[in-house]
């Protein structure tokens, strides 16, 4: 049936239709892919920024606390006349004004620190994408990429470690601070805090500590070489690393010439003129001094809460005089395996005059002045012929040289000889060997331990029979202690450094007492051991230790297979003690107490004693009434009977000299070697094993 309007049906088409089906949007064109699709990401990378910067400003630190300074007090030691000897902890000084600067001197750092410092907002995209390169190509961090802003952020406000949380807070920190302060305000609070090294902060502070002048007076070649420090104060230390730091500086200098802070003629200039380094900051051997000294504070003050000034007993003059000798000694003799020395200089009251720890304070930190323990060898001996003289020995008291055994142990001498009868003075002067050990265990070598430890030594001590030679590990410090008894009449001292301590401002808070030294060595003994140790310097071991128009008295001391050397020698009120050796224990070459060691106490002291009130050895108290010094020549020789023969029936008893028997052994059977039992002493096996050295030769 047809249509009434005659038309046709449309589904008899099965739908087909030629328009576009209706309800289809428009496909848009690429220029709307683009906007439609930034705008999604925008609006995620937006919700992702907001994110990102709430978790890690979560912990920012607060800002408020921009200008407080948080340090460890400062201690500055001062010398005996008040020169500058070291400031330890941090320093700061006021705050300087960038406008009293000389243009080079902020022109230095930008130069090499930040080129595009006034024209990013805190960070530098461009300097962080050539980092980035540079760090890539190599395969590890040969560049940063920070800029001074973020620098100041990092100093001022975070910690210095390296990840990703750190680097964001610090970026963030940067742009703060571009938008709190000027360019001109973020480089004064740049410069004013920034570590220099050498516990200085802050430009004032380090021109103070390294060059001993005001910032605003520094060159350009100092300006270049502060701002080369700032990569790492410690590697390019003008002190300890003189060449590299020259290097660095002359890279801060080209980049000024790059950025035209200065001309090349200026650049010229500044590399034909030599930087200087402050003479005591650059003074490394009293840094020992002065480590010795650290420890000591907290005990006598407690933990310190506000700067101090310690005023020392050291003398500067003497200190450099010290390194001077020991310097030219251990150059001279180190073909000979001297690697290292120490020297302790003490005056009559025990007071630390120069100090040396060891052959160079940036290569080794360790104080061997005061905590290494050396055996001491011969120059124990003194205090043997102590306790003798305090048992009733003189001088002029006869002894023989000979074969001893004691114990199991049978000493030998440097020279491989016996000499036969001789005097106590000659044994002392040519340092004998048989004769100590002979004497300590006739006296007691608990007589002898005694004797050192009235006189100041403070190591264990053992009482093997080699303790007489020498078998016993003392620190220089101790044997200077011991020694200034036989230099100042016969008082103890213990020796110290620290005088006073006080505040910046003047107010004490310690004070060396000024006690009196107590008498430890009373006459005659005293009068015996000061003629004994002169005439190691006149007539024995020690005779290149002579300085001509000076009383001068000590003693030398080398060990088995000269592992060790020493020399301890005085004058009136002054005295010093000088090691040599290794610090690994093996042996040098034929190195004795008599030459390296006496070498560097006379360099030093030839340079010392002019400057020093030093008068000759005094007497001490006074001696008894009635007494007369015995003939030091040794007149008696022949006249006595050998103290090692027993008298046979019918032949004079023991030899009196000065009212006193000479001391005798028990009978010797069959000419054979002097045998004494250690009774009551302990046998070697008994000792501490520390000091079990019993085998060794002392000389």
């Amino acid at each position: 049936m047809a249509r009434r309007d005659g038309g046709p049906d449309r589904n008899d088409h099965g739908g087909a239709s030629s328009g576009a089906p209706s309800g289809k949007k428009p496909r848009r064109s690429f220029l709307g892919n683009l906007l439609y699709w930034g705008a999604v990401l925008a609006v995620w990378g937006l919700i992702f920024a907001v994110v990102f910067f709430a978790i890690f400003a979560r912990d920012l630190p607060d800002t408020s606390t921009l200008y407080d300074v948080d340090r460890q007090p400062s201690i500055t030691y001062l010398d005996r006349s008040g020169a500058l000897i070291a400031v330890r902890g941090t320093q700061m000084a006021p705050p300087v004004d960038l406008d009293a600067l000389p243009d080079y001197v902020p022109a230095a750092f930008i130069a090499i620190e930040d080129r595009r410092f006034y024209h990013h907002p805190g960070f530098d995209p461009i300097g962080m994408s050539r980092a980035m390169a540079l760090n890539l190509k190599a395969g590890r961090v040969v560049q940063g990429g920070s800029t001074i802003t973020q620098q100041l952020a990092k100093n001022l406000f975070l910690t210095p470690d390296q990840n990703m949380k750190r680097k964001v807070q610090e970026l963030m920190l940067a742009v703060w601070l571009e938008m709190k302060f000027t360019k001109k305000e973020i480089l004064a609070l740049y410069l004013n805090r920034v570590y220099f090294g050498a516990g200085a902060y802050g430009i004032e502070a380090a021109s103070q500590r390294y060059f001993d002048k005001s910032a605003d007076k520094l060159t350009v070649g100092e300006s270049a070489l502060l701002a080369g420090l700032l990569k790492a104060p410690s590697r390019y230390s003008p002190v300890s690393e003189s060449e590299r730091a020259a290097t660095r500086a002359n890279v801060v200098l080209n980049e000024m010439v790059d950025v035209g802070a200065i001309t090349p003629a200026q650049r010229d200039a500044a590399v034909a003129q030599p930087v200087r380094v402050s003479r005591t900051l650059a003074s490394q051997h009293a840094q020992y001094f002065i480590d010795w000294l650290d420890k000591q504070i907290r005990g006598l003050v407690g933990e310190p809460t506000e700067d101090m000034v310690v005023e020392t007993t050291l003398d500067l003059t003497l200190q450099t005089d010290a390194e001077r000798a020991v310097r030219r000694i251990l150059d001279r003799d180190k073909g000979r395996g001297v690697e290292q020395a120490a020297l302790v200089a003490l005056d009559g009251e025990g007071r630390v005059r120069a100090m040396i720890g060891g052959g160079s304070y940036a290569d080794s930190q360790f104080n061997r002045a005061t905590d290494a323990r050396r055996q001491a060898g011969s120059a124990w001996k003194p205090f043997v012929y102590l306790a003798a003289v305090e048992a009733g020995y003189t001088p002029t008291t006869p002894v023989v040289d000979q074969p001893v055994t004691i114990g199991g142990w049978s000493p030998k001498n440097y020279s491989g000889n016996f000499s036969g009868q001789m005097t106590l003075a000659q044994a002392v002067a040519q340092s004998t060997n048989t004769v100590a050990a002979y004497v300590a265990d006739q006296v007691g070598r608990d007589a002898v331990a005694r004797a050192a430890r009235r006189l100041g030594i403070t190591s264990e001590i053992g009482l093997q029979p080699s303790m007489a030679l020498g078998a016993v590990e003392v620190s220089p410090l101790e044997m200077a202690q011991a020694y200034d008894a036989f230099a100042n009449g016969g008082k103890r001292v213990e020796a110290y450094g620290i005088s006073r301590i006080r505040t910046p401002s003047g107010r004490v808070i310690y004070t060396h007492g000024t006690g009196e030294n107590g008498q430890t060595i009373n006459n005659p003994s005293l009068y015996y051991m000061n003629q004994m140790l002169r005439g190691v310097i006149t007539s024995g071991s020690g005779r290149s230790a002579a300085i001509g128009g000076r009383d001068i008295a000590g003693k030398t001391g080398t060990t088995s297979d000269y592992k060790d050397a020493w020399f301890v020698g005085y004058t009136g009120g002054f005295v010093a003690a000088v090691w040599v050796g290794k610090d690994d224990n093996k042996a040098m070459r034929g190195v004795t107490g008599g030459s390296s060691p006496a070498a560097i106490w006379r360099g030093f002291m030839e340079a010392a004693l002019p400057k020093l009130a030093v008068q000759p050895i005094p007497n001490g108290p006074p001696l008894p009434e009635g007494w007369v010094a015995p003939d030091p020549v040794g007149d008696m020789m022949g006249q006595v009977e050998d103290p090692y023969d027993q008298p046979v029936e019918g032949e004079p008893g023991p030899a009196i000299v000065d009212g006193q028997p000479v001391p005798t052994p028990a009978p010797l059977p069959n000419n054979q070697p002097v045998v004494r039992p250690t009774s009551p002493q302990p046998s070697p096996k008994d000792a501490p094993r520390a000091e079990k050295k019993a085998d060794a030769d002392f000389f």
